[in-house]
């Protein structure tokens, strides 16, 4: 990858846990790419997680912030501001939560308390986030906004439940801000639907390994990793894809567009006999 991408922009990137999640992976390619940012998690995932030493990796501070909380992210906000001596060009919204799958509820006996939750922390905090940022004019003009969605939001799976509708929604969200704020301010507001990656949230998942598996045979390129999407996340905040914006970007492998591969044929074939 080129160098210094994103040299002299400044922003936030949310929902780094562990060295296996997308967002730890972009924080390390933002700052080799000459960035500079902050870092928040809500408080309960700051005490599962290790992102004190992302922080010190990155040379930055950590801005706990509950991402449902208007209040929260007025604060983050500000303090961010301050931190980094002005506007910011761009946000990664890397949050996804449901008690539903979580815990194991079928789709067809969720708890609609869960399912509330579930949008609220998935999709609803990525508009709140935009809303925050558009009230305090908080961004850059060209300034770039990713969140993470997955292609159940298009597609029936069987293990992701609520949060497929809690996906469709976020990739609403994109669309209908992208539209405002792009007339706005020129800001771009883009989805990213990343592979079956092993991450503690997506690992979770009641057969997650079987069918991370299957993607990658049906594939071309296999799977894509979390280091990978961190790249492409990079590419998207610089100036290199200005006039991309309103989408759902496939990062894939190839997978979205797949019908079926002749791997999974022979396993099929080979099982059966």
């Amino acid at each position: 990858m080129p160098e210094n991408l994103l040299k002299g922009k400044k922003g936030i990137i949310t929902g780094a846990l562990d060295e296996n999640s997308i967002a730890w992976q972009t924080a390390l390619k933002a700052k080799e790419q000459g960035a500079r940012f902050v870092l928040t998690n809500a408080p309960i995932a700051m005490r599962m997680g290790a992102i004190k030493e992302l922080a010190e990796a990155c040379d930055t501070i950590i801005i706990p912030a509950d991402a449902t909380s208007v209040e929260d992210i007025e604060k983050l906000y500000d303090e961010a501001k301050e931190y980094l001596g002005g506007n910011l060009d761009f946000l990664l919204h890397s949050i996804g939560m449901s008690p539903n799958v979580r815990k194991g509820r079928e789709y067809g006996d969720l708890n609609y308390e869960w399912v509330q939750k579930a949008y609220d922390v998935s999709a609803i905090s990525f508009h709140k986030m935009l809303q925050v940022a558009e009230k305090k004019d908080f961004l850059n003009e060209w300034g770039s906004v990713v969140a993470l969605s997955y292609i159940a939001a298009q597609r029936a799976f069987p293990f992701y439940s609520d949060m497929s509708e809690a996906k469709a929604i976020l990739e609403s969200i994109a669309r209908n801000y992208g539209l405002r704020y792009g007339k706005m301010k020129k800001v771009r507001i883009n989805t990213i639907s990343q592979s079956p990656t092993k991450t503690t949230a997506g690992s979770g998942i009641d057969g997650f390994n079987d069918f991370f598996d299957y993607a990658d045979m049906v594939s071309p390129l296999g799977n894509a990793s979390a280091e990978a999407c961190a790249e492409y996340i990079v590419t998207l905040f610089s100036d290199f894809t200005r006039m991309v914006t309103m989408q759902n970007l496939f990062h894939d492998g190839g997978y979205s567009y797949t019908g079926i591969s002749q791997e999974v044929i022979d396993n099929f074939v080979n099982h059966r006999s």
